[in-house]
């Protein structure tokens, strides 16, 4: 009995070993994004493409290619892990992100050239505290969109909050005893709360994961506690997931144009042909 126990645990062992050499998560990009398209009805012309740095994805309405950073992956383990890192970037997308971002950089440009570099609102609107809440605004609309793509797929979406704490978090957050990146992976965590419970229930096997869960355990049960509290995230949460939804069957029903995609063309076209 002991020969066989013993044997069990070095197939095992090897088993594993072999699993390790050969998964890349690089090699799983496309595999995880295919099911991610079919399982969520997105179109299904859409490919998918690994870069080095920064993964511009402001012309796929066009293209029909989905870039991924490299970079990106080297925080993920397992293809629930790559998943999360598509899945947001899907949400980029979704959401109109890219887009957005161009409108606003026209924007800019426009008060500077109308105004001059010296007023007050172009400033305002060049400002890094501008910036910064925008991207992360961004970041977390995406974040949720790309969970209620995951939640059609195999892959188990808490694999967001891991991917996201692993990457570089600030300063700030360490010399607090946070895990890094916290507003987004709590905002990720009270989506998931609220409207999918039985997948926060299941939880997610990591040392990553139980470390965020000593940090956010305390949160949820001070808001469990006050009933004023309580009520107010169950709206805020029903609202954010009401507009994830709209998101997502619009950009269904357009074939794969987000509305600020839409916009920012037929600005586009107005300005080209002025």
């Amino acid at each position: 009995m002991k020969k066989i126990i013993v044997s069990l645990l070095t197939f095992v062992l090897v088993g594993t070993s072999v699993y390790a050499a050969d998964w890349v998560a690089a090699d799983r990009v496309s595999v995880v994004g295919k099911e991610l398209i079919s399982k969520n009805n997105l179109p299904a012309k859409t490919t998918f493409k690994v870069v080095k740095g920064y993964a511009d994805n402001s012309n796929v309405s066009t293209t029909n290619v989905i870039r991924i950073s490299k970079e990106d992956l080297e925080y993920t383990g397992n293809d629930s892990e790559v998943a999360a890192v598509v899945a947001a970037e899907m949400g980029y997308i979704i959401n109109g992100s890219y887009a957005k971002s161009l409108i606003r950089d026209a924007a800019k440009d426009a008060l500077t050239n109308n105004l001059g570099s010296g007023n007050i609102l172009v400033t305002a609107a060049n400002s890094d505290f501008f910036a910064n809440k925008v991207s992360k605004d961004d970041q977390k609309e995406a974040d949720i969109t790309g969970i209620d793509l995951m939640m059609k797929t195999s892959y188990n979406p808490l694999a967001m909050i891991v991917v996201i704490t692993k990457m570089p978090g600030s300063t700030w957050e360490a010399l607090q005893g946070k895990p890094a990146n916290t507003e987004r992976a709590m905002n990720i965590f009270d989506y998931m709360t609220y409207n999918y419970p039985e997948k926060v229930k299941a939880g997610y096997g990591c040392q990553e994961y139980r470390a965020f869960l000593e940090y956010a355990n305390p949160i949820v049960e001070d808001r469990n506690s006050n009933k004023k509290k309580l009520e107010k995230f169950n709206s805020e949460q029903k609202k954010n997931k009401a507009l994830r939804a709209q998101k997502i069957s619009q950009y269904k029903s357009t074939g794969g144009i987000s509305g600020w995609d839409a916009s920012y063309t037929i600005l586009k076209s107005l300005t080209e042909g002025k």
